[in-house]
């Protein structure tokens, strides 16, 4: 490919060679495809069905809420994010079987709510669900 005759006239053919940029364009493709669903993370959550009545509960669940100021509190007591995961690791040692249930205003930061969802995963705990209040029937059929 290198010399070849153009018109009569000897010389340099200035085409570029698109065989190994195929190569390489096939080989980074491969490399991209193996690699990008290592690179998603996420957190697990285990959320409840919609039902009509609340569902029986064997034991009493785990309650963490967050205000719109961003105060947390697990079980009505006031606690930081450092000592919400204290606590959580206690009680996975007491059980993690028991629901965890995630109580957060509308206004707060999604970061803050992914964050101390972690934190429940983390700690050892599966079951982890979100107080939610149903739409108005109005609001519901648009």
């Amino acid at each position: 490919m290198g010399f070849t005759p153009r018109n009569g006239k000897n010389g340099l053919v200035s085409d570029i060679n698109v065989t190994p940029l195929v190569d390489v364009m096939l080989v980074l493709l491969i490399i991209f495809m193996i690699t990008a669903p290592m690179m998603s993370q996420g957190v697990d959550v285990d959320l409840p069905e919609t039902t009509a009545k609340p569902l029986p509960q064997k034991e009493k669940p785990i309650t963490i809420s967050i205000t719109r100021d961003g105060v947390i509190t697990i079980n009505r007591i006031e606690v930081n994010r450092r000592l919400l995961r204290q606590e959580l690791e206690k009680m996975a040692i007491k059980g993690k079987e028991r629901p965890v249930l995630l109580n957060a205003d509308k206004n707060v930061a999604y970061g803050t709510v992914v964050g101390i969802m972690a934190d429940v995963k983390d700690s050892g705990f599966d079951k982890l669900g979100m107080i939610t209040e149903p739409l108005p029937y109005n609001k519901a059929e648009k």
